[in-house]
């Protein structure tokens, strides 16, 4: 469980990281067995997307790896998306008698090539549902650092605005943003999240994040999976990939068997 401490900490900043591992190392290698598998195509079945987000084939020389519910390809990550410890967590910093899987979210970045996920806010990329109370649990299934691309967070950012029209990244790698869009007194510093393997970190839906190329020879594999409170519900004049798993109407709780109940179990 998270501290007092540590909830108050991603209240008030938008995300916290655990610390020490949570996964053994057992876990942590049936999680990278069961991703080469998926990405090879030998998997029990098929995610909902695979893709290089870059742009190009696995192989070019830009690459992140983008798994869009890999839960539904591999039991290991079936199991991961329900873990109890990490369930519980989530639960302290999202309370709500219903929690959902709104869609896992494989991002890789392989040694050398990994390439940059620019500054952006998840919610605004999630435009068929609402609110933007979601929380990310993003567990490491490598050492991520500064040094191969760790998740980059700017402190405080979801409480300022559900959606920064033009946040964006400037040649430094800093978030570019609108000053006029923020609240007086806001501070925009930018704070990496170095997670060790098997270690979590969480997040809001509308902190700013990034995380930087991998040019090192170390791989920046992660498992991000995004739950949602039992008040997210569905927006029908949005578009996203998920559209196809959707059934319900529009306004209504976003529920169905493509976003499975985590608790109660």
């Amino acid at each position: 469980m998270l501290t007092e401490e540590q909830v108050a900490f991603y209240h008030a900043n938008g995300y916290v990281t655990t610390g020490e591992p949570l996964l053994s190392a057992a876990e942590v290698q049936a999680l990278r067995d069961a991703l080469d598998q998926v990405i090879a195509g030998t998997s029990p079945d098929r995610p909902h997307l695979l893709r290089n987000m870059a742009g190009g084939g696995l192989d070019s020389d830009k690459v992140v790896v983008q798994i869009v519910n890999i839960w539904q390809a591999h039991p290991a990550y079936r199991e991961h998306i329900a873990r109890p410890d990490i369930v519980a967590m989530a639960l302290q910093l999202a309370p709500t008698d219903t929690l959902r899987v709104w869609h896992d979210q494989i991002q890789y970045k392989p040694p050398n090539v990994g390439t940059s996920t620019h500054w952006h806010q998840d919610f605004p990329a999630w435009p068929v549902l609402t609110p933007a109370d979601l929380v990310t649990a993003w567990v490491a299934l490598d050492d991520a650092t500064m040094v191969n691309g760790c998740l980059r967070f700017v402190p405080g950012s979801h409480r300022w605005s559900d959606k920064h029209v033009g946040l964006g990244t400037n040649d430094d790698f800093s978030p570019q943003y609108d000053p006029a869009q923020l609240p007086p007194q806001a501070n925009v510093e930018v704070m990496p999240a170095e997670v060790p393997t098997g270690g979590v970190s969480f997040h809001h839906g509308a902190t700013w994040h990034a995380s930087a190329p991998n040019p090192s020879p170390i791989p920046r594999r992660a498992i991000a999976v995004h739950y949602m409170p039992a008040h997210t519900r569905y927006v029908a004049a949005g578009s996203h990939v998920m559209d196809t798993r959707i059934t319900v109407s529009d306004g209504e709780v976003l529920a169905g068997e493509y976003f499975p109940v985590v608790h109660p179990r």
